[in-house]
């Protein structure tokens, strides 16, 4: 029997890359590094060059608790002309975004992406206010607003209509559109900044209120819902009456009673009003007399604060359909018109001026 042979196999040395192997490897790495270093330096030149702005440049109030996502997109709002996702992203791979403090920023050409950032990280350094008080007009809120220190006042020749149209609410009456309150702001900030947010304010709490609106109420509108809540404003001089007064009138809407508010007479009158009122103004007829009309005026006569708001959309339950003030604030509550009337004896002695 013939002996098997075992053959011995020679281990075969590793290939080598050819040439043209070696030459696209080169080439493949040097593209990825060329391609990194242009997208990191396309990354540097748009965060350093000068940002698309207005030629009067931009600005923005912060509120606290303000979404970075929702700063970048009323940036975007305010006029810098970017791409709001690229500015949110920026926002987040920087690692700052949640270092962004309220407050107001104003930006000048020639600024840049990372100018904006640093700004709203280091906050503002000064900051004054201005307020808003429950029950003033649009008319007190402008003057309120042209004495306020450190604004740029910007709306001093704009009528009413032309300043809504400003604050893009073109077509609306401006009163009772802004929330009565305490708003902050920087050096140099333009009037229609807070007057804006004032009027975004307004628009969300009655946006809010509407949609937790009591149900049935005479009402069809959230304007409606405005504009008692600044009768309702106006009427109330105690706020434990604040509910009741709101019932009242929803009980004269429902009836289809007239209101009967002398503060709506008074609006109606306007610079004629000299502080007294009397029983021919009763009887003069304007849209906003509601001794001579039935329902509720065509605008709110007030800035309504929020426990108005609140008040005409939740009124107190009550068979009440009369008031008359007591003269310290508060107000007698009548059923009936004999009740009434004899609240009336009681509490306004002096007789009106005929």
């Amino acid at each position: 029997m013939a002996e098997s042979r075992t053959r011995r196999l020679k281990p075969r040395p590793p290939r080598r890359a050819g040439p043209g192997l070696a030459r696209l490897l080169t080439r493949a790495l040097l593209l990825v590094l060329v391609t990194g270093l242009a997208v990191a330096g396309g990354v540097a030149w748009w965060l350093q060059r000068p940002l698309p702005l207005p030629a009067a440049g931009a600005e923005l109030s912060i509120e606290p608790g303000t979404a970075p996502r929702q700063i970048a997109r009323d940036w975007v709002a305010a006029g810098v002309d970017v791409d709001e996702r690229l500015l949110y992203a920026w926002f987040r791979v920087s690692g700052q975004a949640r270092q962004i403090r309220a407050g107001s920023y104003r930006l000048q050409p020639g600024d840049s992406v990372r100018d904006l950032l640093q700004r709203m990280v280091a906050g503002d350094s000064v900051m004054q206010a201005v307020r808003l008080i429950d029950g003033w007009t649009f008319r007190r809120w402008r003057e309120e607003l042209a004495r306020a220190p450190g604004l740029r006042h910007e709306a001093a020749h704009l009528d009413d209509a032309a300043l809504m149209a400003a604050l893009g609410l073109a077509g609306r009456a401006p009163e009772g559109r802004f929330l009565p309150d305490t708003y902050l702001y920087g050096p140099g900030v333009s009037e229609l900044t807070v007057m804006r947010r004032a009027a975004q304010a307004m628009q969300r709490t009655l946006d809010a209120a509407w949609a937790q609106r009591a149900p049935d109420l005479p009402l069809r509108s959230p304007d409606e819902a405005l504009i008692l809540a600044s009768l309702v404003e106006k009427e109330t001089g105690l706020a434990a009456d604040r509910g009741r007064i709101a019932g009242v009138f929803i009980n004269r809407l429902r009836l289809g009673m007239p209101l009967q508010t002398d503060p709506s007479v008074i609006y109606g009158l306007g610079t004629a009003f000299d502080g007294d009122l009397r029983r021919a103004d009763l009887r003069r007829d304007t849209p906003w007399n509601t001794y001579t009309r039935r329902g509720l005026p065509p605008t709110p006569i007030a800035m309504p604060g929020r426990a108005a708001l609140q008040a005409a959309l939740h009124p107190e339950a009550t068979r009440a359909l009369y008031f008359v003030a007591r003269g310290d604030g508060s107000s007698v509550f009548s059923d009936d018109l004999a009740a009434h009337n004899r609240a009336v004896d009681r509490y306004q002695r002096r007789a009106s001026p005929p």
